[in-house]
C-alpha cells in the first residue's frame, strides 16, 4: 500500500505503509532506544511478538533507520547481553528505506531486564510486582501458589469438622467413596493430593481445612456490606472468615438472613418468596469468587446497593477470556488447580467450564437481567441488577437506607386495608389506615425493627401486625430485606 504526502520542500512524495494484520503482539517505534528492550523482556515473558524499528505508531509509515548497519550488531548484543535471549533482528527495506524487525519468541522461563521483570498485556507492558510477579514467576515454572508447601505448617492446623463436612457433600455428589468416611487426616489429604512428597502440607489444605487460615493468610475473608447511596454511606456489614470449604455456605446464610430481599407474590391464595437472585445461580457465582481467588491479594468483597450487587475478587480472568467467553463454550483454567479440584470432588464446581452457562441459564429461566463480568482493577467483578425494587419503583435509590420513605405511607395503595382512602371509609378502616401510618413512620426511623416490637409499641397482638405487613407486603409498599431475625424493612415509595 502507497500513501502519499508532501515532503519537507512540498514535494508530494509516495510513503510506504508496512501491511500487518492486526494485533496486540506488535509494537512500532521510530528509532531504537535501550530502554525498548524492556518491551522485549515483556514479548519474552508473554507470547512472543514483533517490534519494528523506522515505523510509525500509527499510521505505519516507513520512515527508516538513518544507522542500520550499526543497529543490527548492537541491537541483538544488547538483547544477549541484558536479557540473556536471542531474537531474531532482520534488516528490510521498502521503497529505499532501511527498517529493522526484531522477532522475539515466548521464553519458557522468567526473563528480566535489570532485575525487573516486564510482561506484554493486550496492546500495555506491564511491570511485574508482588503478587503478580509471584504468581507469574511460578506460572513460569510450571507450578500454582495453591501447590506450593507450607513449611511451618502441620496436620494439627486442620480442623477434622471441616474434613467431615467435604466428605458428606462429595458422597453426597456420588464423586467420592463413602470408604473414605473411615480414612485419617494425612490419609485423606494425600488422596487430594494435598501433601508433598517429603510430607509437607500444600498452601491450599490449609486454605480448604485449616482451623485458623489467617494464621498464615491474611486474606482469606468474605466481607459483605450493605450502602446507600454509594461506598461512602455503610449501613451495616459482615466478615466471614475462616477455612474456604465451608465459606459458601456461611455466606448465602449471611446474605438470606441479612442482605437479600424474597419478594412476596400470591398465586391464588398461595403465598410465595422467592429469594430476589436464583439460588443456584448464586452459589455459583460465590464458588467461582472463592475457587478462583488470588489469595495473595485481597479479601472477596461484596458490595449491595439498592440497584445492584458487586462481588469482586482479586485475580484477573485468564489471558484472552472475556465476558462473551465466560458466557459461551471454553475450556476451564482455574487459578487455584488444587482447591479446584477438591471443590469439585464436593460437587460445589464442574470442571467442564461450564459454571458460567449455569449462571445465565439461571438468570434467563427467572426473567432476570444477565449478570455482567470482567476484568476490574486487580481482579474479576460481576455486577448483578436488582430489579426487585426496580419493579416495584424505578426511582428508588435516596431514599432507602437512613431515611427509608419519608413521603411513603401516606396513601398506602387502593388495595391495602379493603380500600383504604375512599370517602365512604368505616371508623375500623381508619384505624387500619392510621396504624399502616404508624408502621411506616416507626419503621422510617427504626429498619431494623421486628414484627413483635411493633405489636408492642402499637399496642396490638402479634398476629395483627403480621397481617398488616402481609398487606403492605402484598401491595409493594414494604419490603424485607433478609429474614425476620437478621434483616431490615425498606419502604418503597
Amino acid at each position: 500500500m502507497r500513501n502519499f504526502v508532501f515532503g519537507n520542500q512540498g514535494i508530494l512524495q509516495e510513503m510506504a505503509i508496512l501491511q500487518l494484520p492486526e494485533s496486540q503482539n506488535v509494537e512500532f517505534k521510530e528509532s531504537w532506544r535501550d530502554e525498548y528492550l524492556k518491551w522485549v523482556c515483556g514479548f519474552a515473558n508473554a507470547y512472543g511478538g514483533y517490534i519494528y524499528i523506522g515505523v510509525a505508531d500509527v499510521s505505519r509509515q516507513i520512515i527508516g533507520v538513518a544507522d542500520s548497519k550499526r543497529l543490527m550488531e548492537d541491537i541483538p548484543n544488547k538483547i544477549v547481553t541484558n536479557l540473556g535471549i536471542v531474537a531474531d533482528v532482520n534488516l528490510k527495506q521498502a521503497d529505499g528505506l532501511d527498517y529493522i524487525e526484531i522477532i522475539v519468541s515466548p521464553s519458557n522461563i522468567p526473563i528480566s531486564y535489570k532485575g525487573v521483570y516486564h510482561y506484554r498485556s493486550g496492546s500495555t507492558k506491564q511491570e511485574l510486582k508482588g503478587a503478580a510477579l509471584q504468581d507469574f514467576l511460578l506460572r513460569k515454572l510450571g507450578k500454582t501458589w495453591d501447590n506450593v508447601s507450607l513449611e511451618e505448617a502441620t496436620i494439627e492446623d486442620i480442623d477434622r469438622e471441616s474434613i467431615e463436612y467435604f466428605l458428606r457433600k462429595g458422597i453426597a455428589a456420588q464423586r467420592i467413596p463413602e470408604s473414605l468416611l473411615s480414612a485419617s487426616t494425612d490419609e485423606i489429604l494425600m488422596s487430594l493430593q494435598l501433601i508433598d512428597s517429603e510430607g509437607k502440607l500444600k498452601n491450599a489444605a490449609i486454605l480448604l481445612f485449616g482451623n485458623n487460615p489467617a494464621k498464615y493468610f491474611h486474606s482469606v475473608e468474605f466481607k459483605i456490606g450493605r450502602f446507600g447511596k454509594d461506598e461512602s454511606d455503610l449501613i451495616i456489614q459482615d466478615v466471614v472468615g475462616g477455612n474456604i470449604i465451608q465459606m459458601a455456605d456461611k455466606v448465602m446464610n449471611i446474605l438470606r438472613a441479612k442482605y437479600l430481599v424474597s419478594p412476596v407474590r400470591f398465586e391464588g391464595m398461595q403465598r410465595f418468596e422467592s429469594l430476589e437472585i436464583p439460588i443456584e445461580a448464586l452459589r455459583e457465582i460465590l464458588y467461582n469468587a472463592i475457587a478462583h481467588k488470588n489469595y495473595m491479594g485481597a479479601a472477596i468483597q461484596m458490595h449491595v446497593y439498592d440497584d445492584r450487587i458487586e462481588i469482586w475478587n482479586d485475580g484477573n480472568l485468564p489471558e484472552g477470556y472475556t465476558e462473551d467467553t465466560l458466557y459461551s463454550s471454553h475450556p476451564s483454567v482455574p487459578r487455584n488447580p488444587a482447591i479446584a479440584n477438591v471443590m469439585f470432588k464436593a460437587g460445589f464446581i464442574d470442571t467442564w467450564g461450564r459454571g458460567y452457562r449455569k449462571i445465565y441459564t439461571g438468570f434467563k429461566n427467572n426473567g432476570l437481567p444477565i449478570p455482567t463480568v470482567g476484568n476490574h482493577f486487580s481482579g474479576v467483578q460481576i455486577v448483578i441488577e436488582r430489579t426487585v425494587f426496580n419493579r416495584l419503583n424505578p426511582n428508588v435509590g435516596s431514599d432507602v437506607g437512613n431515611n427509608v420513605g419519608s413521603d411513603v405511607g401516606n396513601n398506602v395503595g387502593s388495595d391495602v386495608g379493603n380500600n383504604v382512602g375512599n370517602d365512604a371509609v368505616t371508623a375500623t378502616q381508619k384505624k387500619i389506615a392510621e396504624r399502616y401510618n404508624s408502621i411506616r413512620e416507626i419503621i422510617k426511623g427504626n429498619p431494623f425493627i421486628t414484627a413483635a416490637q411493633l405489636a408492642k409499641i402499637l399496642s396490638v397482638a402479634d398476629r395483627t401486625i403480621e397481617r398488616d405487613i402481609a398487606k403492605m407486603q402484598e401491595a409493594g409498599v414494604l419490603i424485607r430485606e433478609g429474614d425476620k431475625n437478621g434483616g431490615r424493612w425498606i419502604i418503597i415509595k
